[in-house]
């Protein structure tokens, strides 16, 4: 991830990956997440799919998703052209994004003393 917000997964190698799901599609999770907040940050899908490692088409795809899973757009649009296109995540779309970070914060918090337990199973150097 590229937040710094404490008591998010980034923080805890072992921590869970929250994926909140509407039937079987993950309406949100750490990727869509990850991709709202490069949004805001750069202004355009193009943009945020460069920063994160991710092309173009998945992360059109992954906005589409959220875009229909939730009672409103997450992300809204610009056509491109002479004046340039560009995308921005909504009021709505913040709002989600704050709930789900305060989610996956209090997740970790709520297991850390159990994910501190478990990575007692867990190799050293893990192989690919």
């Amino acid at each position: 991830m590229s937040t710094h917000h404490s008591g998010t997964p980034k923080d805890h190698p072992q921590a869970p990956r929250l994926r909140v799901l509407l039937g079987e599609v993950t309406a949100m999770g750490p990727g869509k997440a990850m991709l709202l907040e490069a949004i805001r940050d750069k202004g355009s899908i193009s943009a945020a799919a460069r920063s994160v490692g991710m092309s173009y088409r998945r992360a059109w795809d992954l906005v589409e998703t959220m875009n229909q899973s939730f009672r409103e757009p997450m992300v809204a649009t610009a056509k491109g052209g002479s004046g340039g296109g560009g995308a921005q995540v909504t009021a709505f779309g913040e709002t989600v994004l704050a709930r789900y970070r305060d989610m996956e914060r209090q997740a970790c918090e709520a297991l850390r003393d159990e994910l501190h337990a478990f990575a007692e199973f867990l190799a050293d150097d893990p192989k690919p």
